[in-house]
């Protein structure tokens, strides 16, 4: 009995001993994908996401996560703290704050793409509003426009109007909304006859028609600035996210969706 009970211990511990170094043998599991969060510029969600897709395919340990807003309401919300790795705005004005308060790794802000202003129109609107200057009738009582002081859309649309000396006669018959993409919804459901917004969103959008085209000496220079926060907890993916959205591949990805490429 004695000797059997040792036998079965001996060929227990032996099996634990066998099952040890196989297990040692195992490669070790795969890491996690190290996450890098983008806080972007409405405008830029279908472009980004196809240009993400892209990119996780040649890069399988990072795994880009996107948070979509007004540019002004993403900067309130980065230098309150949140998690944020990269930034993408639809103005210089809300990377500006950043940089002045310190938000920004030294040397990482470029240019990234550019964009136009357009007018547009419910799709099957009638055919009264052919330029800007037809804003001002009667006919027209609501016009969509992006917030003024927070969204980069808004303020480019308040230069146009300023530029054509049209803002003290449309200014009541502005309705106003906290992003570009909302500009858009209101236009395209008919609840504004007309609005000002990007040309890449009027591209996106079938229930609208396009008007006209802002002139580029009418407003600023609609360029995306991009750089990485200080607050970044994975900022050598992060580096390497935005090293690849300034690539001929990814130039090429956001010029098919109707931006313009910035030299």
């Amino acid at each position: 009995m004695k000797r059997r009970n040792f036998l079965l211990l001996a060929g227990t511990v032996g099996l634990s001993l066998a099952m040890v170094r196989a297990l040692q043998a195992l490669p070790d599991p795969s890491p996690s994908p190290s996450p890098v969060l983008v806080a972007a510029a409405a405008s830029l969600q279908e472009a980004l996401q196809a240009v993400a897709t892209d990119f996780e395919a040649q890069h399988p340990t990072i795994d880009v996560t996107f948070t979509f807003g007004s540019s002004g309401a993403l900067q309130q919300q980065i230098e309150q703290g949140a998690p944020v790795d990269l930034f993408i705005s639809a103005g210089v004005a809300q990377m500006d704050a950043l940089a002045t308060k310190g938000l920004l790794v030294p040397d990482s802000r470029q240019t990234l793409i550019g964009n136009r202003l357009v007018l547009i129109a419910p799709a099957g609107s009638a055919p009264e509003l052919k330029t800007f200057q037809d804003l001002s009738a009667d006919a027209f009582k609501q016009i969509a426009v992006g917030e003024f002081r927070s969204v980069p859309a808004g303020q480019y649309a308040e230069q146009v109007l300023n530029y054509l000396g049209l803002l003290p006669t449309v200014q009541p018959k502005l309705v106003y909304a906290n992003n570009v993409r909302a500009v858009l919804a209101a236009v395209e459901a008919g609840h504004a006859e007309a609005g000002l917004v990007y040309a890449t969103d009027a591209a996106l959008a079938p229930g609208v028609r396009l008007v006209a085209t802002a002139a580029p000496e009418w407003h600023k220079p609609i360029t995306y600035p991009i750089a990485q926060l200080q607050q970044a907890t994975h900022p050598e993916a992060a580096q390497t996210f935005a090293h690849y959205l300034a690539s001929e591949a990814a130039q090429a990805v956001f010029a098919d969706f109707g931006f313009t490429v910035w030299e």
